[in-house]
Order: C-alpha cells, then sequence, then structure tokens
C-alpha cells in the first residue's frame, strides 16, 4: 500500500502517522501535490464533511508588546508601520464583532498584543465578552490574551469565553532562536491551564520562519499532545521592520503540504488557514479548502486580508458550505467524551501571529508518491501582497467582513 493510502486509513481510523510518514508528505514533488490534497481532503471530509468554519479577529489592543517575538509586527522594537492603540471599550469591541458576525463567522476571537493579561485586564475582556454574547447569544468567543496566571483562565470561562489561543508556532528545539523574552514551556503551560479551566484549547503554528521539515513535524506532534481542538496554521508575513522580514521561504505548495501533513497527524481537529494565507497561497486557496475546515474572514490583527465577500465567494466556488451556527463543529467523539485527535492514549492529539488569537527527504517509508530530488527554490518575495490594516477596529473606518 503506498504512502497516501496509508495515511488516509490511518486518518479514518485517528491512528497517529509515523515521524517519517508525516516528513514524507512535506518532501514529496510539487508533480504530486494534487494527489497529497485529494488523499488528506478524504480525511478532512470524512471529519468535517464540506463545512468551513469562519472565525473572525478583534484586535482588542495593537502594539507595543514588551516581547521580542522576531515573527511579530507588534515585538518590542518592531518598526512595521501598524496600528498602535489601548484597549478598546466593550462596545466598541461589540461593535466590530458584529460585523464579522454579519458576515456569517459564528466564532469571534478577541486578541491583545502583550505578555499577558493583568488581573484587571481579565476584568476588561470578561466584559466584552458579556458585551458580545448579550447581543449574539450563539456566538462562540475565543480570548488570545498572551501566557496565563493560575486562575486568570477559570475567570475567563465563567465571564462566557469558550475557547482560549495559545500558539506554539514553532518546534521547542528552535523556539529561543525567535523569542528570547519567554520560553516554549511557558506556552506549553498556557494551554494546559486553559484546558484544565473547560476552555477548547486552541493551538498551532508558523510556518515559513526558516525551520526545517523535522522542526514543523516536532511541533505538529508536540500540538497533537497537547490535545487542542483546532489547530490555526499561519504562514509568516514577514513584515517590513521585522528581523523576519527576508524570510520569504513559502511557495502555494508548499504551504498545502503542510496544511495536509497537519490534517494526517491530526485528523479530526479543527485545523484553521490563518494569517498569512492571501499572501502565499494565493490563487491556489480555495485548493486548501480541501485540507482545512475552518478560516478567519477578513482582516488579521495588523494586516488586511482577502475581502469578506471573496472569502464567501470562494468557498461558495469550490464546492463547500459556511458552516451555520447551530452546527456543532467537531466529531460527536470529541465533544461528548473529550478524546484527543489520535487512537491511542500516548499519543493525544501563544503570544500570537498576525492570526492571533515556515528539507529534508523523510526515509523509510515505502510508497509510491516522488520524493523531490533536490531543495526547493526559495520563493519570490512578494511584499506588495503585504497590506498592513488601516481600517475596522482601533480606526474609524468599517471593517472588512
Amino acid at each position: 500500500m503506498d504512502l497516501l493510502n496509508t495515511l488516509v486509513d490511518k486518518g479514518l481510523r485517528r491512528e497517529l502517522p509515523t515521524r517519517d510518514e508525516a516528513l514524507a508528505v512535506l518532501a514529496t514533488s510539487d508533480d504530486d501535490v494534487l494527489d497529497v490534497v485529494a488523499a488528506a481532503g478524504k480525511v478532512r471530509r470524512h471529519w468535517f464533511g464540506r463545512r468551513v468554519k469562519l472565525n473572525y479577529l478583534v484586535n482588542l489592543k495593537s502594539g507595543l508588546c514588551p516581547e521580542d517575538c522576531s515573527y511579530c509586527s507588534q515585538r518590542l522594537g518592531s518598526k512595521a508601520d501598524i496600528l498602535k492603540y489601548t484597549w478598546l471599550k466593550p462596545d466598541q469591541a461589540s461593535q466590530a464583532a458584529a460585523a464579522g458576525l454579519a458576515g456569517g463567522a459564528k466564532r469571534v476571537c478577541l486578541v491583545a498584543s502583550g505578555r499577558g493579561p493583568t488581573d484587571r485586564d481579565v476584568d476588561r475582556v470578561s466584559d466584552t465578552i458579556k458585551a458580545i454574547k448579550d447581543q449574539n447569544e450563539d456566538v462562540e468567543v475565543c480570548a488570545c490574551l498572551g501566557l496565563l496566571s493560575d486562575g486568570q483562565a477559570e475567570r475567563l470561562r465563567e465571564a462566557g469565553a469558550d475557547a482560549y489561543n495559545h500558539n506554539l508556532n514553532t518546534s521547542e528545539g528552535t523556539y529561543a532562536d525567535i523569542t528570547t523574552t519567554h520560553t516554549y514551556a511557558d506556552r506549553v503551560d498556557t494551554v494546559q491551564k486553559a484546558h484544565a479551566a473547560g476552555l477548547s484549547a486552541c493551538s498551532g503554528l508558523i510556518a515559513g520562519m526558516g525551520e526545517s521539515d523535522e522542526d514543523l513535524v516536532d511541533v505538529v506532534y508536540s500540538l497533537r499532545e497537547l490535545d487542542p481542538d483546532s489547530v490555526p496554521v499561519n504562514f509568516l508575513i514577514p513584515f517590513e521592520g521585522t528581523p523576519l522580514a527576508k524570510e520569504w521561504n513559502l511557495t502555494p505548495q508548499r504551504c498545502l503540504r503542510i496544511l495536509a501533513m497537519v490534517r494526517f497527524v491530526c485528523p479530526d481537529v479543527e485545523v484553521r488557514i490563518a494569517g498569512g494565507r492571501e499572501v502565499h497561497l494565493r490563487t491556489m486557496q480555495p485548493l486548501a479548502l480541501n485540507l482545512a475546515n475552518s478560516i478567519f474572514l477578513g482582516d488579521y490583527l495588523t494586516s488586511e486580508g482577502q475581502a469578506g465577500k471573496a472569502d464567501l465567494e470562494m468557498i461558495a466556488d469550490a464546492g463547500f458550505k459556511v458552516e451555520g451556527a447551530s452546527e456543532v463543529t467537531l466529531p460527536e467523539h470529541r465533544v461528548t467524551a473529550g478524546a484527543g485527535c489520535g487512537a491511542h492514549a500516548e499519543a493525544g492529539c501563544g503570544a500570537h501571529a498576525d492570526a492571533g488569537c515556515g528539507s529534508h527527504e523523510g526515509g523509510g517509508v515505502c510508497g509510491s508518491v516522488k520524493v523531490q530530488a533536490e531543495q526547493e527554490q526559495p520563493a519570490e518575495a512578494r511584499t506588495d501582497l503585504v497590506a498592513v490594516r488601516r481600517r475596522g477596529a482601533g480606526t474609524d473606518l468599517a471593517p472588512n467582513a
């Protein structure tokens, strides 16, 4: 049985692929990318049908972060010309959220720059959650506020938060090369705090920062062990004025292979295409819907996204449908039993990238899929596609939704 058939069978059984199999997906050639998408698409449709969940970001506090995450336009010392403002009032945040909900979003993600919230910040966000839910009873609210202290996750849950986002971003082995002001272990601890408080954990990665295939597999396997309900896959947006401004390492085909690998490793988890899809997937975005069952609608934290109307048209044209507010995103076994995305107990299924809150051959795999014989060529720098957000939250202009 060849590699892709093996991975499909494992995905339908929620069985963990081997590391060599995951690496082999990343090492497949561009000639075989449609075969990879078709195979991972079978797993995606088995667990999620043709539904696409829409999420909407509200940037509660933008810029001036004391952390030094190299990928982030809001980082300490960033020269990126982004919007900078302090906390939105609850009614302002609720109005911003309403635009996304009117566009079809069922989850609102409330994000704030910073190392982590103070207790006063938790009070602010709690008031904002109440304001949003008073107007939209069925909406899901996810908070993304950085590192959590003891008791804060419980307070957010009591305030009505449904989920908490904190991304691992990259592998433990390379984390210190990206960020020095906090540790990988700090991020893991926050995801575990969210879990323990009864919040739905959301944690993902950033691809395109110069990492190896092994790093990508490492972080996705670590995510599986943490057992989040949703895994956002961000593709680095190389903002001018940040240390990673020159890192243009992704092609559309590379992005599709990464999404396929994530789907195979965490088959029954909400895989979300997050920041950078417009920059790196470009006209291949509709193909990615065969791999991910969730996207962000409209703009991101500090960058502009595709027009919300275009997102909706893309979903319809690709033969998918927007997931309704009354539809349950996750498969029944995850909802009712809290099961991990793996079939075995020993293999259970941050600040943030701009979506809030990228090689070596895999040896030892017997399969019919061709492996790239030479290193992928560097991608062309598409700086023209990096548009700083100038509308929506923190401005007087209407949001994109």
